[in-house]
């Protein structure tokens, strides 16, 4: 709910916010390509992080490290690669960030729904 909220905040200041911390006019044309991954990634990340807690706190760190690996494996690193060669700029990171966010959330959804991760006692 709190990563909703987050986006519609953002969303609604995405003109104003950025001269916040900058006035280099280089760095805020960049920042609408970036802007709009940033504010739709707030309900995913939220969602994210909120089960990373729940794992982390189940004592399932090795299943978070696979899931963080094998996302950054499969969707960051190629993408910021295919970004570098084909001059994607910031707009290709961003898409690498998000396809990793997006795995992620299909990793620790899948676990948390399997019930795998709620095991009593040392033994995994």
């Amino acid at each position: 709910v709190f990563g909703c909220v987050l986006l519609v905040v953002f969303a609604s200041v995405h003109g104003v916010l950025p001269k916040v911390f900058t006035s280099d006019a280089g760095v805020l044309a960049e920042v609408p390509g970036a802007w709009w991954f940033f504010v739709l990634l707030q309900p995913v990340a939220g969602v994210v992080f909120a089960l990373d807690g729940v794992l982390l706190g189940a004592g399932d760190a090795k299943f978070l490290r696979n899931a963080t690996l094998g996302s950054a494996l499969l969707g960051f690193l190629p993408l910021i690669w295919l970004s570098l060669r084909f001059g994607w700029g910031l707009a290709g990171i961003w898409t690498g960030l998000a396809a990793f966010m997006l795995l992620r959330l299909i990793a620790v959804t899948a676990r948390w729904r399997s019930g795998r991760w709620a095991v009593v006692g040392a033994e995994r």
